[in-house]
């Protein structure tokens, strides 16, 4: 009896290592994000997002724009983690960094129904010269970001050609 019982715990003791190095559900979820991002052309950055002390983790993923039309650089961040002295930029968002160069109406009410339509765990959205991003914390399964991202493709594309230059807009490089 002895016998069995010391084999039982040393099997435990062996495959307990095996059952802590098991993926958790949420992990699970994260790769099969990740992985349906970068099926579609997004990359994940991993880095320090735009925000003082943001509490948890924030991930970015990146929608790149097409070299010959760069975007603006502008940054918006979600109320509930802007000052109240930030210029409002759409229901629920401020302008940490404004667009220079000032937004067309299509350009507008692309970015207004996108911010509309973030998850809520969506705090920072960000434009580059290269890369429009996206602060978040995955909240989202990955069958949802197929949605999530046609609507920031779509962002991506009508802000595309916007960045600003110095000198008059039809000035050559």
């Amino acid at each position: 009896m002895t016998f069995w019982l010391v084999l039982g715990l040393a099997l435990l003791a062996m495959l307990s290592p095996v059952v802590w190095l098991r993926p958790s559900p949420r992990e699970r979820r994260l790769v099969g994000l990740r992985e349906a991002a970068r099926e579609a052309g997004v990359s994940v950055h991993f880095g320090k997002p735009p925000l003082h002390q943001p509490e948890g983790g924030l991930v970015a993923y990146r929608w790149r724009y097409p070299q010959t039309t760069p975007g603006p650089r502008c940054v918006a961040v979600r109320d509930s983690h802007a000052s109240e002295a930030l210029k409002p930029c759409a229901e629920g968002w401020r302008w940490r960094i404004e667009p220079l160069r000032p937004l067309t109406q299509e350009q507008r009410v692309a970015l207004e129904a996108v911010l509309a339509q973030l998850p809520g765990d969506a705090l920072v959205l960000e434009s580059t010269r290269d890369f429009l991003w996206l602060w978040w914390r995955e909240s989202q399964p990955a069958a949802a970001f197929e949605a999530l991202d046609a609507r920031l493709g779509t962002l991506r594309d009508a802000l595309a050609g916007n960045e600003a230059r110095r000198g008059p807009p039809d000035a050559p490089c």
